[in-house]
């Protein structure tokens, strides 16, 4: 199999930034992450995720860690694949709410001489935040989002195959509810291996009238949690016109743990489906 980190030195590092400064010592860590000590491979996470996703922010060199993470989790030869997809959904969606809409207006008006300067106040300087507004650096911030963000939706498709793939599968279904979705998409979140976290990404894709009644079928489904987040998906997707199966389910059935892949509770899944519905 292909090297996953093949073109690394192809990256030119040493003109990218992560939090700390010059990105020159990224490569390195990216290697420890196929280290055969689990120490050396959880230090090399820990750093990446300081240095390129510090504290929620994204940096010039993000972008560029992307495909490469992406090509570690595609690898079964990767130990901890399921830590390093958590990373490269990190990068990638940040903190953003469901339903997501990119809104990257403010730094996309930030040209390349622009973002350069940025870089220099912010490395260069004493005093960066004296020398331009706030708002030069924020403006900053969302382009470094937007890139980031951007090289991670070049890669769906791989997302997709990872649906299939016991290990991360349920935390590839939540990815893919941040990116606009085609046909072979939707028909890899039905067969996923991840029902129930399929189902809730499936819920907030719009259009795909075989969703609603793959849905449907989900609710006479055996386990609790592919009845619930079918009935949650359902909710979402059709509000007032949710089938009595699905308003029984919420309404009189407790709700299982949250599926694999999402942080938000199952119940309060349940309380953003019934406030849909009307309730």
């Amino acid at each position: 199999m292909r090297d996953p980190l093949a073109g690394l030195a192809d990256v030119p590092w040493r003109q990218l930034h992560h939090a700390h400064g010059v990105a020159a010592d990224v490569p390195d860590r990216l290697r420890m992450l196929r280290s055969p000590n689990a120490s050396t491979r959880e230090g090399a996470l820990s750093w990446l995720s300081g240095a390129v996703y510090h504290q929620g922010s994204r940096w010039p060199v993000s972008a560029a860690v992307v495909p490469f993470l992406v090509a570690l989790v595609d690898d079964p030869d990767t130990p901890d694949r399921e830590p390093v997809l958590s990373l490269l959904r990190a990068i990638v969606i940040g903190d953003a709410p469901l339903p997501f809409t990119p809104d990257f207006a403010a730094g996309d008006e930030l040209s390349t001489d622009d973002l350069a300067e940025v870089t220099r106040l912010l490395f260069a300087s004493e005093n960066p935040y004296d020398e331009a507004p706030a708002e030069y650096f924020e403006a900053a911030a969302v382009r470094w989002a937007a890139d980031a963000y951007r090289a991670g939706q070049a890669h769906v498709s791989s997302y997709a195959g990872w649906l299939a793939d016991p290990v991360v599968a349920a935390q590839s279904a939540e990815l893919l509810a941040y990116f606009p979705a085609d046909e072979a998409v939707v028909d890899a979140l039905i067969a996923s291996v991840a029902p129930a976290s399929a189902n809730l990404t499936l819920g907030y894709l719009s259009g795909f009238p075989l969703v609603d009644k793959h849905l449907a079928a989900q609710l006479d489904a055996g386990p609790l949690d592919v009845r619930m987040t079918a009935a949650v998906a359902l909710a979402f997707r059709l509000g007032a016109d949710l089938p009595g199966a699905a308003l029984d389910l919420l309404v009189d059935q407790k709700p299982p743990p949250a599926p694999a892949g999402w942080d938000r509770s199952m119940r309060g899944f349940v309380a953003l489906a019934l406030r849909r519905v009307g309730l």
